[in-house]
């Protein structure tokens, strides 16, 4: 199945385009030398809590004294130092080529800053070192299957799924990868098959849902359509899970406490957030998270308390401001929402879920005029988000504009053509 790609994507297929003919495997590829690396100079850390920076300055000392580059780059990278995780990596990968772990994180640090031509190098330079490890392969071949080069992901992914035949995200990557070539029943077979590895809500149920809607099978597509979430299966990553207890930072515990808030379990992600915040009082990421934690668990008073106290330190954190409009909505007061919803959207003008959030505070107090704009507006951002279309065009009925409902709807249905609710809206329209 065809779906449009953005800019971002086709850009990257030029930037993968150059990285060697299609069907050349890693391994087989001419792997020029790292080079030498560059000279490392510490950064400023002396706005850090005074914990990180203790932690920054041991493996300094370690890696100037006794080579421990690499260990130095964990922590900077969880730190967010990347330039300067990049060099310490490069000092480790130098001192010792044949260790897998330093051009991997090195992969992983790039891919983090969306330079996806260097993660690709250094992917391909694990590869290398071990033709079979599975997260290589994975993150490949999603760069490959995100860049429209279903043949080479398809081999990426089979690749992984020879060494790990209960391998989830390769059954899914090669799942998504017959999507893309338009095998539906392939795509089926492969998802399925990952959906029972990997349960629960997952983004793999939309594919399902696709790849259902392209075999005609509604029933399928709406049972999955009802599970979609966006939790995504991972391989096991033994060196990931070494970075993320590498640094007790900010991004050492936000990885924590996500860990724990995907497994369900809001009391224990909000102990780790708070954990965090002993260390580094005034990080609105980290309270943020605390106060989303404190929603999920059923404390909207704590979790006011925590989205207050985010934009206390950081005024335009559009995700607090959203958190609180939720909370008001949750709680009657539409007025507070809207107001929190816009607040949100003036720090990011194309936050969907705030604009969504605003277009149905509007409608639930009657401004119908100025909520039929903002599902407009989801639409253009999303318009896959079929719920959208259609409340748009209900509310231009009840204002009495059923030309432009129907043509509204009409356009839906181009869209969203086998959508049952779309047909008959615009059945039951006068004229």
């Amino acid at each position: 199945m065809k779906q449009a790609r953005s800019l971002g994507v086709l850009l990257f297929a030029a930037t993968l385009a150059a990285c060697g003919p299609s069907g050349e495997t890693e391994e087989s590829s001419a792997i020029a030398p790292a080079g030498p690396p560059p000279a490392f100079a510490l950064p400023d850390i002396s706005t850090l809590a005074p914990l990180v920076r203790d932690e920054i300055h041991t493996r300094h000392a370690a890696a100037e004294d006794q080579g421990a580059w690499g260990d130095l780059g964990l922590v900077l990278m969880a730190a967010s130092f990347l330039e300067a995780a990049d060099v310490a990596f490069r000092q480790a990968h130098a001192r010792d080529p044949g260790a897998l772990r330093w051009p991997y994180y090195l992969a992983q640090l790039h891919r983090r800053t969306g330079d996806t031509a260097t993660a690709v190098d250094w992917l391909t330079r694990v590869l290398a070192l071990d033709p079979t490890h599975v997260p290589s392969l994975v993150q490949l071949g999603r760069f490959h299957l995100d860049a429209g080069r279903t043949v080479d992901a398809t081999a990426l992914f089979e690749r992984a799924l020879a060494v790990d035949a209960t391998s989830a995200p390769a059954l899914a990557g090669l799942g998504r990868a017959a999507l893309a070539a338009d095998d539906a029943a392939g795509a089926v077979s492969f998802l399925e098959r990952a959906v029972a590895l990997a349960p629960g809500p997952s983004g793999l149920h939309y594919d399902l849902a696709m790849a259902y809607r392209a075999l005609g099978d509604r029933g399928k597509m709406e049972e999955h359509l009802r599970q979609r979430g966006d939790a995504e299966p991972s391989p096991p990553d033994p060196l990931m899970a070494a970075y993320n207890g590498a640094l007790q930072s900010t991004v050492a515990y936000e990885r924590r406490g996500m860990q724990a808030m995907d497994g369900g379990r809001f009391g224990d992600a909000a102990a780790i957030f708070r954990d965090g915040l002993g260390a580094m009082p005034d990080d609105p990421v980290l309270r943020h998270r605390l106060g989303t934690a404190l929603m999920m668990a059923g404390d909207t008073a704590g979790a006011v308390r925590e989205f207050e106290a985010t934009l206390a330190v950081a005024p335009n954190f559009e995700k607090a401001h959203f958190g609180l409009a939720v909370i008001h909505g949750i709680e009657g007061r539409h007025d507070a929402a809207i107001a929190g919803y816009e607040q949100a959207l003036r720090a990011r003008p194309n936050y969907l879920e705030a604009i969504l959030g605003l277009a149905e505070a509007l409608r639930v107090t009657g401004r119908l005029e100025e909520s039929q704009v903002q599902f407009e507006r989801a639409v253009d951002i999303d318009p896959a988000f079929a719920d959208a279309w259609i409340v748009r065009g209900v509310i231009l009925a009840q204002l009495g504009r059923f030309q432009e409902a129907r043509a509204w709807l009409e356009r839906a249905l181009l869209v969203h053509p086998d959508h049952p609710d779309i047909a008959g809206l615009v059945s039951e329209l006068p004229g």
